[in-house]
Order: C-alpha cells, then sequence, then structure tokens
C-alpha cells in the first residue's frame, strides 16, 4: 500500500503542504467571498500554521532517533490544540438559539482594549458570531471540517511516527 512505502520526512512534508492549502483556502473565503472569521476561526488558523511550521521544520531538519518523535509531538500537539477549538467550535454553532452567547467586540478591538489573559478567556468561550453557520460543504460547517482535519494529521502523524518500518 501507498502509505507503507512513505517515510515520515514525506509525512511532514505533505503535512505542511496540506495546512499551507487550508491556510489559503481560508484566506480565499475571506478576501474573495469576503467570509470574515471569528475568533474561534483565527486560533484555528493559528493552530495550522503550528501544525504546518513545525512539519515544514521536521521535513527539511529530518532528525533521527528522538528527534523525530519530538517533532511528531509538537506537530500532534498542535493538531490536538486545534481539535479542542474546533470541536468547541462546532458546539456552539450546534447550540438551540436560546443558548447561544451574545456577540462581544470584535478580535482587533479586544486584543487592543484588553488584558490578553481576558482577550483569550473571552475567545475561548465563543460569542454568538462563532454559532453563525455561512458555508458548508457535504452537510458539515468549515470547523467541522477543520475538526476532521485536524484528527486526521494527529492521529496520522502518530501512525507514521511509531509504525514499525
Amino acid at each position: 500500500m501507498f502509505l507503507d512505502k512513505m517515510s515520515l520526512r514525506t509525512w511532514f512534508f505533505v503535512t505542511a503542504a496540506a495546512c499551507a492549502s487550508l491556510l489559503g483556502y481560508a484566506l480565499y473565503k475571506q478576501h474573495v467571498d469576503y467570509l470574515d472569521p471569528c475568533p474561534l476561526c483565527v486560533i484555528q488558523r493559528v493552530a495550522f500554521m503550528w501544525i504546518g511550521g513545525f512539519a515544514l521544520l521536521a521535513a527539511i531538519h529530518n532528525p533521527a532517533g528522538n528527534g523525530r518523535r519530538v517533532y511528531s509531538y509538537i506537530v500532534t500537539a498542535g493538531a490536538a490544540f486545534g481539535a479542542a477549538v474546533a470541536g468547541r467550535h462546532v458546539w456552539l454553532q450546534n447550540l438551540p438559539a436560546d443558548q447561544v452567547p451574545e456577540c462581544g467586540p470584535g478580535l482587533n478591538y479586544m486584543l487592543e482594549n484588553f488584558p490578553f489573559l481576558e482577550v483569550m478567556k473571552t475567545v475561548f468561550l465563543g460569542s454568538g458570531s462563532c454559532a453563525e453557520v455561512h458555508w458548508r460543504f457535504l452537510g458539515l460547517s468549515m470547523p467541522g471540517w477543520t475538526l476532521i482535519w485536524f484528527l486526521g494529521l494527529a492521529i496520522m502523524t502518530l501512525y507514521f511516527t511509531h509504525r514499525k518500518a
């Protein structure tokens, strides 16, 4: 099978390319289709940058031994973080209308006017803007798809790291 022949280094290149593609699509939706990201969307983008950046670094460095595991765990930690944020986002989108939190100020405004920890608390609690669904593909919203991507990247990274070659 194809996956049996793929090296961890190749997987890291694939991961970096996938993250770059997902971020490119998010920027396309934002700047061409004018679909502004909510605060949780921005955090998911940061998680994809984290995963893609460390995956590219790992692919270029191509370490041996424990270095492979360190990079893999850093990439997996980014994917786990992203999955947690995306899971929260999906949960907010599926709340009954009467339980959706009120919309707050935008992320830029909060970052300029509030302490960082207060901004992070507010962002992770989510707001009404995070509960809105403006885009669907095959029945899933964008956070639903990012959740699948985060979980897939984490599982496959661990698979390539721990498989017996």
